[in-house]
């Protein structure tokens, strides 16, 4: 079979466009796509990067608010409340954008959005701004947030199947770790004693930067189309919804406990900003170097396995930080919190690595095969990503708003706790009864046109 041409289309598109791409065929991902799809892999990384910084900067801009900025811990809490939930509801949009406009230019465009929110802050950062004033500024910054969506959709259709549990994988825990590097840097400015428009002073050229190199060094893949057919078939797919589910017990987690942290050490611990900082950063940085790994487990031994030990994990992590808390013990709720955020980033790199396989499955299951097979899988994963990305973020607004409800009830964090070890029970239950239990029940799996095709079990999707 000829490997299909990767030369870019006809010039009446504009732009650098590929004509022809097939992941699945092993001469065209030898010879020609590995690189390329690689090539934009890591421009993408670092745009996407730069989004999850601009997105939780408030989690570090709310350190530098004292005494003389007026806000509550609960003023604090919400804030970067609304800041998630902006962030979880622009990734539906983001995700038809690249189908619009072209993964290289959405990324272009994207990246140049956040110029608005970073700008805006620059402007408003000081004392006496109104928690209005500044609640609408947050509010922008929720765009940094959909680039994870577009930059997800993007990169699925560069990789073949065998090969997105590692790419997707990788994409995200390069979008993630933007969260743990901006907290590193506020940490230097902090020590430095220097104000929060220097932190923003350094991230604004940064985005420029990020946009010049997509703009130079990404591609437009042509026939990736927006499918309001297969968005709708996602929609009414169950495991879209149970996928999302289990996201927010995952990266919900991940993203809520990321502009949670900080604040919780200072209210909880009477930690400094400073001490705060100190620590801080550790958890999304083990959580976002992780998810890589936790693809490459899930491509290895099961996506659906490799979440349900994970919620196992996450549950006792967050028993022993309830334990933490009543006993008032600064380092073992540390330590533990900090193991949480290390299970929260391997269990996206399973849960995100099971979507793929799950449609390809529901494929075969259909009688279809080959490139068939591969791209009803695409079609499907890649309309569902959006929505399971946009539902899973929307855990950490749950986590902000549960803290804040805590603090004002009880004084501390720990209520708040008690309902996130509830939740992870019923994930892990979740995940067992619909992924992993041994059942004779006809499944999606287990048609009469499945039964004669080679097909994955949902334990390894």
């Amino acid at each position: 079979m000829t490997a299909p041409s990767s030369t870019p289309a006809p010039p009446s598109r504009g732009g650098r466009w590929i004509a022809h791409w097939d992941p699945e065929n092993e001469t065209f991902w030898r010879e020609t796509g590995e690189k390329v799809a690689k090539r934009n892999l890591y421009f993408s990384v670092l745009s996407e990067h730069i989004g999850f910084s601009i997105w939780t900067m408030w989690s570090v801009l709310v350190l530098f608010m004292g005494p003389e900025y007026g806000l509550t811990p609960a003023d604090k809490f919400l804030l970067t409340s609304m800041v998630t939930l902006v962030g979880a509801v622009v990734r539906v949009p983001y995700t038809f954008a690249v189908a619009i406009f072209g993964g290289r230019n959405w990324t272009i465009v994207s990246a140049l959005l956040l110029l608005v929110p970073s700008v805006a802050a620059f402007v408003v950062m000081e004392p006496g701004t109104s928690f209005s004033t500044f609640l609408i500024v947050g509010l922008l910054a929720g765009v940094g947030g959909g680039n994870f969506a577009s930059s997800m959709t993007n990169i699925n259709a560069f990789f073949p199947l065998k090969q997105k549990g590692w790419a997707l994988g990788l994409n995200a825990g390069g979008g993630n770790i933007g969260v743990p590097v901006i907290q590193l840097v506020a940490l230097a400015i902090i020590g430095a004693n220097a104000g929060p428009r220097v932190l923003l002073g350094i991230y604004i050229p940064l985005i420029v930067v990020a946009a010049v190199l997509a703009a130079l060094f990404m591609d437009n893949i042509e026939n990736v189309k927006n499918d309001t057919g297969a968005a709708k078939d996602a929609a009414r797919d169950a495991h879209t919804w149970i996928m999302s589910f289990l996201y927010i017990g995952t990266f919900g987690s991940f993203i809520g406990y990321s502009f949670a942290f900080g604040q919780v050490l200072t209210n909880q611990f009477d930690r400094t900003p400073l001490q705060a900082a100190y620590v801080t950063f550790i958890g999304p940085l083990l959580g976002s170097l992780i998810r890589p790994v936790g693809g490459r487990l899930a491509d290895k031994y099961g996506g659906a396995r490799i979440t349900l030990y994970n919620f196992v994990g996450m549950g006792v992590a967050t028993a022993v930080l309830i334990v933490a808390a009543m006993q008032e013990s600064l380092a073992l709720f540390t330590v533990a919190f900090v193991v949480l955020f290390v299970l929260t980033g391997l269990g996206n790199g399973s849960t995100f690595k099971m979507i793929p396989g799950i449609f390809q499955n529901k494929a075969l299951a259909r009688g279809l095969e080959g490139e068939a097979a591969a791209a009803y899988g695409r079609r499907l994963s890649g309309a569902s990503m959006g929505l399971i990305g946009a539902v899973g973020a929307l855990g950490g607004v749950g986590i902000n708003l549960a803290f804040r409800q805590s603090f004002i009830s009880y004084g501390s964090g720990t209520g708040a706790f008690v309902a996130f070890l509830a939740f992870y029970v019923v994930c892990f239950v979740v995940t067992w009864a619909v992924y992993l239990r041994r059942t004779t029940r006809p499944t999606p799996l287990t048609t009469a046109a499945s039964e004669t095709k080679p097909q994955l079990s949902y334990a390894e999707v």
